[in-house]
């Protein structure tokens, strides 16, 4: 089975434009990940005092890595919390369905 060619895509940071290759089928999460990329460029060069594109591009980075690990960070926990409840919930329907010793 042959993979699809990849091909490239232009995207727009800033004032810049960027060729990335990519499969098909990735181009649209592409486009939406750089469309989110420039949104934080553009909000952070309007409060930064020296707007630098490389400058812009690390600031941006480390901001939407924070997203990113705070977000995984609740995933994580809520994961967690549901792993438990179901756990206990696994608990009672087990204790509900042992078989209770005939009484004499």
């Amino acid at each position: 089975m042959s993979t699809p060619a990849s091909e490239p895509v232009a995207l727009r940071l800033i004032d810049r434009e960027f060729l990335i290759a990519c499969a098909p089928e990735e181009r649209e999460g592409l486009l939406e990940a750089a469309s989110y990329l420039d949104r934080k460029m553009r909000e952070l060069r309007a409060n930064a005092k020296t707007p630098g594109f490389d400058r812009l591009a690390v600031l941006a980075a480390i901001s939407v890595t924070h997203e990113f690990l705070a977000l995984r960070k609740q995933h994580s926990g809520a994961d967690q919390s549901l792993t438990d409840g179901l756990a206990a919930l696994r608990r009672k329907l087990e204790a509900a369905l042992e078989p209770t010793p005939p009484r004499a």
